[in-house]
């Protein structure tokens, strides 16, 4: 590398620029985030992430063990936020007092041969857990659900902030966005075109065949073959599970999911502050379809949710997609349903 763009990349380093690229470039009012399963394989690079916006003025790192170590390596990143770490169900109340956004990683990431099932049997009370702490320490905070399998565990937040009288249907959001980015990803490639000027809407669910992208809707428009379109809908629903078994047992899609649950993050503080037409697809309350949760574009703003949009035009390929979806998605939602109304 030539002496000039060499330190043409340490300036860019040193004003964040790089690190920086899909964030907000200025602060804004005082924000707390907390990021409950901090110290996890999503949750430290989240946590990283998070440190570099801006947007944030206190960050609050909270899981069952290793917090404090996490905390203290993110705290030394020079910028803007505070960093606090907990540990231990006794101090999450703390961990969650006045925060603005909750971001819940927490739980155990998929592993080769396990179903989402198995996911379920996991996490759904992981998440139960940590969502009855949020209705009593901050029920007014913006939840963004990342703990698998999302198609359940946003039902199950949802009834368990209903019992708690806190829900509000505007403030629950399932993070689809890995979809999106994969779904962009996939699209560049094929299309020939730069990526970040892609845009590819996805919509259904979060997992196998409800993840259903609308790439006749993809911005620019590249008019790609039909057996094509069928491939890049595959690999995007089947993306999870290319890198589950590309770690080959050493973890799943964590740093990929970390750096969308960022960008998420990001469009929810800028939509409470006031940033206008900021729209992200996202897993939330809806009657775009039938079912009560449905992943589309929502414009996101100073109340959480401010607008869910409908799918606008499918192709025939799209329309059967969106049928086929349905009794899974159906099924995932009734199941965290009836998970959290047991007990």
């Amino acid at each position: 590398m030539r002496p000039s763009m060499m330190r043409s990349v340490r300036t860019a380093l040193s004003r964040g620029q790089i690190l920086r690229r899909d964030y907000s470039v200025t602060s804004g009012p005082e924000r707390k985030v907390a990021v409950l399963g901090a110290a996890g394989g999503i949750g430290q690079p989240l946590s990283l992430l998070m440190k570099l916006n801006p947007l944030v003025s206190s960050l609050s790192l909270y899981d069952i063990a290793a917090t404090p170590g996490v905390a203290a390596d993110v705290s030394h990143i020079n910028t803007r936020s505070e960093v606090k770490g907990y540990v231990g169900e006794e101090n999450l109340g703390e961990a969650l007092k006045g925060a603005d956004v909750v971001i819940i990683p927490a739980g155990v990431p998929r592993k080769p041969g396990m179903t989402r099932d198995d996911l379920f049997n996991i996490n759904a009370g992981i998440v139960k857990s940590l969502c009855l702490a949020i209705a009593k320490y901050s029920p007014n905070a913006i939840v963004n659900m990342i703990s698998n399998p999302v198609n359940s565990t946003v039902p199950i937040a949802a009834e368990v902030f209903k019992k708690a009288g806190t829900y509000d249907e505007k403030k629950l959001f399932g993070v689809t966005t890995l979809d999106v980015v994969r779904a962009k990803t996939f699209y560049a490639a094929k299309a020939n075109v730069p990526v970040a000027g892609v845009n590819v809407p996805v919509v259904g669910g979060h997992a196998g065949v409800t993840i259903l992208p609308l790439f006749s809707q993809a911005t620019p428009q590249a008019n790609l073959p039909h057996d094509v379109i069928v491939a890049l809908t595959k690999r995007t629903q089947d993306g999870g599970t290319e890198v589950v078994e590309a770690k080959a047992g050493k973890g799943s899609a964590t740093l990929s999911m970390a750096y969308a649950g960022a960008l998420f993050a990001d469009a929810c503080l800028k939509g409470l502050n006031g940033v206008p037409d900021v729209v992200e697809c996202s897993f939330v309350q809806s009657s775009v379809t039938e079912l009560p949760f449905f992943a589309s574009k929502v414009r996101l703003g100073k109340n959480g949710v401010e607008e869910v949009y409908g799918l606008g035009p499918l192709s025939d390929f799209e329309k059967k997609g969106l049928e086929n979806l349905k009794p899974e998605l159906k099924s995932s939602i009734e199941k965290g349903i009836k998970f959290a109304n047991q007990s």
